[in-house]
């Protein structure tokens, strides 16, 4: 099992930007870290598997959907320390997708799964996010528009 408090090491993790009619798919957070707190769906790489299969099994577990993983939204740190001391460090990689089947429904370690309006994201509304994934969830919404999804 990963050590994910106070690693020796970094973690390499992926997340998922899911668009869908304009909407973001996010998950509330049922572990540390930000417990509690509404984020990307996602987790930690499995040794053997690639980015994108972990992008993919990741949203299969957190959600019950299928997606398929378009191209790297950012690359980016989140570490959280105590005091003087790293609790968690991560290295994630966060991919703009798109769905292709499934039936939402929060499993895994997320509490509750939804899809959520820019207006929500974007705006200080009820939804408890951190500033990094409001960053990520824009860049992502913007790129899909670009896409002409």
């Amino acid at each position: 099992m990963t050590q994910r408090e106070y690693p020796l090491t970094p973690l390499v993790g992926v997340g998922a930007v899911v668009v869908e009619a304009g909407r973001v798919l996010l998950v509330r957070r049922g572990s540390e870290p930000l417990k509690g707190h509404w984020s990307l769906p996602g987790g930690l790489l499995e040794v053997g598997e690639s980015l994108t299969e972990g992008v993919i099994r990741e949203v299969r577990e957190e959600t019950g959907l299928t997606v398929e993983p378009l191209e790297l939204v950012e690359l980016l740190d989140r570490i959280h320390w105590e005091g003087d001391r790293v609790r968690y460090h991560y290295v994630i990689a966060d991919y703009l997708c798109r769905m292709t089947g499934g039936e939402l429904v929060a499993a895994s370690d997320a509490d509750a799964v939804r899809w959520v309006e820019r207006a929500e994201w974007s705006s200080h509304s009820a939804l408890l996010l951190d500033p990094v994934t409001v960053r990520v969830v824009e860049a992502g919404w913007q790129r899909a528009r670009e896409l002409g999804w």
